[in-house]
């Protein structure tokens, strides 16, 4: 049977890919549409497979907030490059992904990949698809779930590279997109001192006292300086103890109990965590932004 150009729109609707691809496939395929499908399928797959050894540190930070705001969903998809990552089909991607974690409430990533979108495509099979289409590697990385029983979540994205979800008992909405933009621009380790290990606080009290020894400081005053010290980490690291960054004249606990607010969880991800160093100023980028939006 003879290759139509009614064919190749077809298949490439259907499929996504390139009009010579699905031209080839045809006529491998002696026509078939079904079965043309099924080929840029499996090529699809292996070419994904060639490119998942590729570093992938790029790409999108995204969040979604349900009807209610009682659940939201934070996920970060990688690709290769920044032009990619401001591709349509792959910021289509992003936002479907993020809409089945709210839809569907996966347990882990490998769920998460196996389950469907509103297509009845699993995400993995579109996953691949999307590599085949763009040529670059891009992996579903990480997400969290969040939801409140007592109180509503927020959410608040710095463009596509920060984005914060907290859940807040009391306040209300202007209040809960404050902390989550607080969250973003100063990154604090958890809510209170009580969740950051001893571990942790071990470490730097151990950098403190290697400090203040190198500074030839008296052994009787090396406690009161690292006391000092650690009293000064725990304020900067913890959200409760940071300065409000619209009003450092307050803190974030003490904005809080103004609005007889607490903060149960949050969730903070930033683009290529762990896989690159970032030097950027993000505290006073995020307060420009905001700036711009009041």
């Amino acid at each position: 049977m003879a290759v139509t150009a009614e064919m190749v729109k077809i298949l490439r609707q259907r499929t996504g890919a390139g009009m010579m691809e699905c031209k080839n496939a045809l006529v491998e395929t002696d026509a078939d549409l079904e079965k043309a499908a099924q080929l840029l399928r499996e090529k699809g797959a292996a070419s994904a497979e060639k490119k998942a050894g590729r570093i992938a540190a790029d790409g999108i930070v995204t969040l979604q907030i349900s009807p209610n705001s009682k659940r939201a969903a934070l996920v970060e998809v990688n690709c290769e490059t920044d032009f990619v990552a401001r591709d349509d089909s792959f910021g289509k991607f992003s936002e479907d992904v993020v809409q089945n974690i709210i839809e569907k409430e996966p347990d882990n990533l490998s769920v998460l990949l196996e389950s469907k979108l509103g297509n009845n495509e699993p995400i993995e099979d579109a996953r691949k698809a999307l590599i085949n289409r763009i040529g670059e590697n891009i992996s579903v990385r990480r997400f969290e779930k969040l939801s409140s029983q007592d109180g509503l979540v927020y959410g608040y994205l710095h463009g596509q590279r920060i984005g914060v979800i907290v859940s807040i008992v009391g306040g209300n909405e202007e209040l809960g997109r404050d902390i989550a933009m607080h969250i973003a621009a100063s990154n604090p380790i958890s809510i209170d001192e009580s969740g950051i290990s001893e571990k942790v606080l071990e470490d730097e009290k151990k950098i403190y006292i290697s400090q203040a020894q190198d500074a030839g400081k008296p052994k009787a005053v090396i406690e009161k300086i690292v006391e000092g010290k650690l009293k000064k980490y725990l304020k900067e690291s913890t959200l409760l103890g940071q300065e409000f960054v619209k009003d450092t004249e307050v803190t974030v606990e003490v904005l809080l109990d103004s609005s007889n607010a607490k903060v149960e969880k949050f969730y903070r991800y930033e683009l290529g965590e762990g896989l690159e160093k970032r030097n950027d100023d993000f505290v006073e980028e995020v307060l420009a932004q905001a700036k711009g939006i009041n």
